[in-house]
């Protein structure tokens, strides 16, 4: 199959244009800002002085609004939920610590006062908190407890009229924590609730941890990490409490209160759905940091492909030029199957924040008398099944972003050379400073299982507090077969299956074929965990082996969904982008596609779905593919939009001496 090239040079405007999307004046306005906070400066060990500047520069975005993007208009915000992920997600074109920063403080101490507490909560915190006025920390994480949040170990007891919150074994404390060593003065702690001798689960306590005078208050043990791999612009430190007392309005109440009484009531009547409607309700750090991932991506990518373009290596036999080392098919192969991974990674994010925007959205207008969200009936508020479908897209696509991050910007480090690991070239910094995010707001292994959980049961609420044998033993029971649902793309894929004729792999580049190819191996590999878990769940079956004996089952069966929805919302983009980019995108759609597919060539094999001679087909189409978009490389990355400022480094100066 030989393809055509692309006649017509495509705008980098018109990319721009299609990738901002529904929140196009938030991007650009995010543009302007980071022009003005600029990349990164300073010594990379000079930790205190990191820290200071980030500080300063999470001042100016106090003072210029920033953060009353997200919250409600009642208490000073605007109450644009979509539109404040999208501000976040930009800012990871600069300074990751300031991301990072910025997210501890609005986005997961913030947003937990918002998600969790009432409108006394709210009246006495959130304009403080937006305006830096009060700065805070996020304390979940424990030594000994990260992913299994349900079995935290710090206590919150109530007694006469105050809960005591203690640290009652060093594994217990909290760790990790963002803002605590230096800058922090009140902290969101998540500790067993225990009233009456009964224990509750899990529950959010407002905790002062130092005065006014930076002080740690009494009680509260607070230790710096110190010097981290990366973001070290955030003061993350460590948390032990010694029976602090904290009054019973401390308690953020939404889904659990205690009255002056002494009594425990909850509008959620099992523990176990509590629990999960409490961690639904913070979704928005796992969507956010997604985001950041993917424009820590855009500028590796940036960074590479103009360096690629200006570095020359080896001359071109009869013309006694050197050759730009992007015009190399292996360089090529480095890059543009990264470039059109990230493209698609983007349109699953977008549909990802807009999900996230109208169905979280709907419930800060949805307030009762109190000032709280209601809860429904049966006290489920937005835990409906919508809500348990955007957890689950939101733990798969944080997952894979941020691995996809890890990859791509090494990638792009050794496609630069040596120049790609001068700290001033940006690469080094980006590639310490997103490590981490494969393991915070989620360890990825685990956000992944929760993925292939919700394919399993369909996002059943009675499944919750069930074990592994029990989930096993639910797949038996009621498991009938992979529900295949459509993403925004439903209209469009609908249409193209029903237009193709007898499904054939001959044409790789058919839309259809492509869907179908990707559609077929998620409701194969997830029938096949299935029947895999029913064999397993009968007798005597241990709990643990059952489950253990099918992770690595699970863990396919989620990625391949992901893979299937980040394809459906690239195809959902390019029915909606203007026809100027129409032509270029289509071809990035197909190299994501075609990659992806080469990339587990085995499984496609084993299970029939490539003959062998299309499968070299195959690796010959991404090679032709790469070649015909190495023109448009460029065009590409400037799509992106990422202010130059944030670009202005040596290694997209090269000056080459043969030229």
């Amino acid at each position: 199959m030989k393809l055509s090239p692309l006649e017509d040079a495509v705008d980098p405007e018109a990319l721009r244009r299609v990738l901002d999307g529904r929140w196009e004046p938030v991007r650009q306005a995010a543009r302007r800002r980071m022009r003005e906070l600029g990349p990164p400066a300073g010594e990379p060990g000079d930790v205190e002085a990191q820290r200071v500047r980030v500080l300063e520069e999470l001042r100016r975005l106090a003072e210029e609004g920033y953060p009353r993007q997200g919250f409600p208009k009642e208490y000073g915000g605007e109450g644009d939920i979509g539109g404040s992920v999208i501000s976040f997600e930009m800012l990871g074109l600069g300074d990751l610590s300031l991301l990072v920063k910025a997210g501890v403080q609005w986005g997961l101490f913030g947003g937990a006062i918002q998600a969790l507490g009432t409108e006394r909560h709210h009246r006495r915190h959130l304009k403080a908190v937006m305006d830096l006025e009060l700065l805070g920390c996020f304390a979940m994480t424990e030594s000994g407890h990260g992913s299994d949040v349900a079995r935290l170990r710090t206590t919150a007891t109530y007694e006469a009229g105050e809960f005591v919150i203690h640290t009652p074994v060093e594994n217990a404390r909290k760790d990790y924590i963002g803002n605590a060593a230096r800058d922090g003065r009140m902290a969101v702690v998540f500790a067993q609730l225990i009233v009456n001798g009964e224990s509750h689960g899990v529950h959010a306590l407002l905790v002062p941890i130092r005065d006014e005078r930076g002080r740690p208050c009494p009680g509260v043990r607070i230790e710096d990490c110190g010097h981290k791999g990366g973001l070290n612009g955030v003061d993350n430190g460590r948390l032990y409490f010694d029976h602090v007392r904290v009054p019973r309005e401390a308690l953020l109440n939404r889904f659990g209160d205690v009255d002056a009484e002494g009594a425990y009531s909850s509008p959620i009547d099992t523990p176990a759905r509590r629990f999960f409607t409490m961690l639904g309700t913070l979704i928005r750090g796992r969507v956010s940091i997604a985001g950041g991932a993917g424009s820590a991506s855009k500028t590796a990518l940036a960074l590479a492909v103009r360096y690629g373009e200006a570095r020359r290596q080896f001359e071109r036999p009869g013309t006694g030029a050197e050759v730009p080392i992007l015009d190399y098919l292996a360089h090529q192969r480095k890059l543009l199957p990264a470039l059109a991974t990230t493209y698609a990674l983007h349109f699953a994010q977008e549909e990802l924040v807009t999900a996230l925007h109208d169905i979280h959205g709907a419930v800060l207008d949805d307030r009762d008398d109190d000032g709280a969200e209601g809860h429904g009936a049966e006290g489920h508020g937005v835990e409906d099944w919508r809500q348990r479908e955007l957890e689950s897209r939101a733990a798969g696509l944080k997952a894979i972003a941020t691995w996809h991050a890890t990859h791509t910007i090494q990638t792009c480090r050794e496609a630069c050379g040596g120049a790609g690991y001068l700290t001033a070239n940006r690469l080094p910094r980006l590639k310490a400073d997103t490590d981490v995010f494969t393991t915070f707001e989620g360890d990825n292994t685990v956000l992944l299982q929760l993925v292939a959980k919700g394919l399993l049961t369909r996002f059943q609420h009675d499944v919750d507090d069930l074990g592994t044998l029990g989930l096993a033993r639910f797949v038996a029971e009621q498991f009938a077969g992979a529900l295949i649902e459509r993403t925004a793309a439903r209209s469009t894929i609908a249409r193209l299956l029903t237009a193709r004729g007898e499904p054939s792999e001959a044409d790789l580049l058919d839309r259809a074929w492509q869907l179908q190819a990707f559609e077929d191996r998620e409701k194969h590999v997830l029938e096949g965990l299935a029947r895999r878990l029913r064999r397993a769940a009968g007798g005597d079956a241990d709990p643990f082996e059952v489950f253990n004996d099918a992770q690595d089952h699970v863990l396919r069966a989620a990625r391949v969904h992901v893979d299937r929805i980040v394809l459906e919302a690239f195809v959902a983009a390019l029915d909606r982008c203007d026809e100027g980019a129409a032509g270029l995108l289509g071809r990035v759609c197909d190299l994501y596609v075609l990659s992806t597919i080469e990339a587990d060539r085995a499984w496609f094999l084993e299970h029939g779905r490539l003959s062998p001679a299309t499968a070299k087909a195959l690796v010959d189409t991404v090679n032709q593919l790469c070649k015909l978009l190495r023109p448009h490389a460029r065009t590409l990355v400037d799509g992106f939009a990422i202010p130059e400022r944030l670009l202005d480094v040596p290694i997209v100066q090269y000056d080459d001496p043969t030229d």
